[in-house]
């Protein structure tokens, strides 16, 4: 079964997968004429003022939506997957996770912006959106074959990318925990942890998103900020290694049998390593932070472009970076050619820190864990909904809950290589419906950068810009903004 998997999987993420995602970073940074550079600035100071609790328009509904994506992206990836992709493609792994991420920033920029373009509304009033929604709504109704393939995969991949490997990374750190103190993992204790998570998981998406936005929003920047700290300490402690650990990282990604002793001696295997844990953990190019993005209501789509760019910055420059710094700098013992879990980095920890460091490192794993499960749980739901209507989401949430409990006692090389597979199946869709709507990306960067120069629209929303006298070139309609 293994290796049926693993020919499955270097079939999935070989060069057709990888020229795709990169291709369409590349394509899509030179359309935007690179958006998340230009852009960043804006981007990083619209998020610090919502961060503070700053007023504006949408404000809290397109932070929300950040958090809530940001759940599913910032999770055991950043923990395991960065210590998985350095023992199995060496250090120069990384290289090629910043450069997936410095493309990814303007493909999940794309996403945002299109998500917003072509949001709907469910029988209930909310907004839903993703890549389906886009197809439908940007494509036409004879492209919903592809929506529905991408939906397909979607559930598919809540239960695996956004379920298993998080419920299986955390089991296997608390197991960790727990045998420094003398107690030794068991099935049967595998199986009652996974039981009481579940419970936890289908509580709170019976509450549906409002629910799940609201938990995104208190765990995501509570974990993010306690790990970065201790990640923090690491490197002011162990800073005279921080040179050495840049130059195996970018003398690794071109020559590996250099760092790694001749363990591993392939520059393929560092860059397809890199690109698929890369893009595990910040799903630029997979179109799910579509599904959470497309609900925020804003002054227009690309202020929750802007968004996107700080998530896949957050996620894979700034936490996965932290983590690859950590274990490099603190003198661990990296097996190479094995895929290690979230071991590896709590090893790296301890190395500096003791112990103790184990029980903060754990909270931090079970915060990620759970809220990319909520988040994933949304994404899945989602899917769920648009294949077989509003009443599937329940009937969702039970089989969400079902795999929680069988996630907690897998095998940890299965489940990640599970995970990539369908990760990869679901960027095809998505890609597609990227590289066809990107007119209308161009479109709508263009006329944005025109209104941020533009006081008399500053009140206003997307849909109603048009309206002022001095703009009305522009394709949305409305209520007339003030000002105007």
């Amino acid at each position: 079964m293994t290796k049926v998997l693993e020919a499955v999987n270097g079939i999935v993420w070989g060069l057709p997968v990888l020229i795709g995602i990169i291709g369409v970073g590349i394509y899509l940074t030179l359309r935007t004429r690179f958006a998340q550079v230009t852009l960043f600035p804006r981007a990083l100071s619209t998020f610090c003022g919502q961060f503070l609790g700053k007023k504006q328009l949408g404000g809290r509904s397109s932070f929300r939506a950040l958090c809530t994506a940001l759940a599913a992206t910032v999770g055991t990836g950043n923990i395991a997957g960065v210590a998985g992709a350095i023992a199995l493609g060496g250090p120069g792994a990384v290289f090629w996770m910043w450069i997936c991420a410095f493309l990814g920033m303007v493909t999940k920029f794309a996403e945002a912006v299109l998500a917003v373009r072509y949001h709907a509304l469910d029988q209930n009033g909310e907004r839903v959106s993703g890549p389906m929604y886009m197809i439908r709504n940007g494509l036409g109704k004879r492209w919903d074959w592809l929506g529905g393939l991408y939906c397909f995969f979607g559930v598919v991949a809540a239960f695996g990318v956004g379920n298993a490997t998080q419920i299986n990374t955390l089991v296997g750190g608390i197991n960790d925990l727990i045998s420094g103190f003398g107690v030794q993992q068991t099935t049967a204790g595998d199986l009652l942890m996974g039981v009481s998570l579940a419970v936890l998981i289908l509580m709170i998406l019976r509450g549906g998103a409002g629910r799940i936005g609201a938990i995104a929003e208190m765990l995501v920047p509570f974990a993010s900020v306690m790990y970065l700290l201790l990640g923090a300490g690491v490197l002011i402690v162990r800073a005279s290694e921080l040179s050495n650990a840049f130059s195996l990282i970018f003398l690794g990604a071109f020559s590996p049998e250099a760092v790694t002793g001749g363990m591993l001696g392939s520059a393929f295997t560092a860059l397809r390593t890199g690109a698929s844990r890369g893009t595990f953990t910040n799903e630029a190019g997979m179109g799910t932070a579509a599904i959470a993005h497309g609900s925020a209501q804003v002054r227009h789509p690309v202020d929750q472009g802007l968004m996107g760019i700080v998530e896949v910055f957050l996620d894979t420059i700034v936490i996965c970076t932290m983590t690859a710094l950590v274990i490099l700098t603190s003198g661990v013992g990296i097996p190479y050619g094995m895929d290690v879990g979230a071991s590896l980095t709590t090893d790296a920890f301890s190395l500096i820190y003791g112990p103790w460091i184990r029980v903060p490192l754990v909270l931090a794993l079970c915060c990620f864990s759970i809220a990319t499960i909520l988040g994933w749980g949304l994404y899945g739901a989602r899917c769920a909904q648009y294949l077989f209507g509003d009443g599937a989401w329940k009937i969702f949430t039970i089989f969400q809950g079902a795999v929680v409990v069988l996630g907690a006692v897998l095998k940890t090389g299965t489940v990640w290589m599970l995970a990539e597979i369908v990760n990869g199946l679901m960027a095809i869709p998505n890609l597609i419906v990227l590289m066809l709507l990107s007119p209308e990306l161009v479109r709508l960067t263009n006329e944005y950068k025109i209104m941020c120069g533009r006081n008399d629209v500053a009140g206003g929303t997307y849909e109603n810009i048009h309206k002022c006298k001095s703009l009305r070139a522009f394709s949305y309609e409305k209520v007339p903004p003030p000002g105007c």
